[in-house]
């Protein structure tokens, strides 16, 4: 038996969320949409300009953890913080969750990661990222009985930026097929993709990562395709299993010949979607884990989703197990 049902890896960051107008982000040069990563002078900048704002312990890995956690799972998470106030507020809310989170703090410079989040009326997020000490995590980080314990390893495209962090997640791969495990990676962002396309399909194609998700703007980025169909039938080919998101369209859920499409969650208001493919990951994978069906693991990712996008911040404050209860699908 696995000692975890998901070991997330990806960048620890604490996220501070404001909301601003469309003219806002054309003022401050800001792509809508989109993570932007940005240094230290561009971090303090924006965040001298910006309104009235909350912090969350955030970063899309270490969503899915937490969300894995609330629904009853059995989650682990590697990332790397600062030894600074940032550092502890984020160990301290992984911990409260329930998630298993050990990766030794970075003594000194940089410091803890930050993204400055913008949230335009209409809900969407942009995000203006520091690394910080992000960049730091690296193969020393990784934890063998954690990698080779976890029945499913998640990590984020986001990864691939800092670039230690390849071989973090390279090293825990190996350890985790090794064991007999499977490993799933989200492509995060259409820019994200742009970036790293080849090695992101080498990943895939080499079997290295058995699960992929992905939203609809980045799997045709992922093939340099308009035709979201067209996309979908490369993607079955390229990977044992695909769940690519559709917003209020749904989802998406491809293994060989098989096609199973799951309905979005009907919300009362749009409010932030800051975390809702992190969500639905956790949903995804706690099911999966748990040997459900693929309807009922895209029911669950649909649900997670639903209910993070109608608050402000990337983790639900409902517990989600409580929720998946009431809606019959545990």
């Amino acid at each position: 038996m696995p000692n975890y049902d998901v070991l997330c890896i990806g960048n620890a960051i604490v996220d501070i969320i404001a909301q601003c107008d469309e003219a806002f982000l054309e003022t401050n040069g800001i792509i809508k949409g989109a993570m932007n990563l940005i240094d230290t002078r561009r971090a303090e900048l924006l965040y001298s300009r910006m309104g009235p704002a909350i912090e969350a312990s955030g970063g899309s890995a270490g969503n899915t953890a937490a969300g894995v956690a609330s629904f009853g799972g059995r989650a682990a998470f590697f990332g790397k913080v600062s030894n600074d106030t940032l550092g502890e507020i984020y160990a301290h809310d992984m911990h409260a969750q329930g998630v298993a989170f050990d990766t030794r703090p970075l003594n000194g410079e940089p410091p803890t990661a930050r993204s400055m989040i913008f949230v335009t009326p209409d809900g969407e997020r942009s995000m203006n990222t520091y690394l910080g000490a992000c960049v730091e995590l690296g193969p020393e980080d990784v934890e063998a009985d954690k990698a080779s314990g976890a029945a499913v390893t998640y990590f984020e495209g986001y990864l691939w930026d800092p670039p230690r962090a390849k071989e973090a997640f390279r090293q825990t791969a190996k350890l985790a097929h090794a064991a007999g495990r499977e490993v799933s990676m989200t492509l995060s962002d259409s820019f994200c993709v742009d970036r790293y396309r080849d090695e992101f399909l080498e990943l895939m194609r080499s079997g290295t990562v058995d699960i992929v998700f992905a939203n609809s703007h980045e799997i045709k980025s992922l093939y340099q395709t308009a035709s979201f169909d067209e996309a979908l039938a490369q993607i079955r080919k390229d990977c044992k299993i695909a769940a690519v998101t559709r917003s209020e369209k749904g989802s998406v859920i491809v293994r060989g010949d098989e096609t199973v499409t799951i309905d979005a969650t009907k919300i009362r208001e749009l409010v932030d979607t800051t975390g809702a493919g992190d969500l639905y990951a956790a949903g995804f994978l706690y099911g999966y884990t748990q040997g459900r069906s693929l309807k009922d693991c895209g029911d669950l990712g649909s649900l997670a989703a639903g209910l993070v996008i109608q608050q402000i911040g990337p983790r639900p404050r409902q517990n989600l197990r409580h929720e998946a209860e009431q809606a019959g699908l545990l």
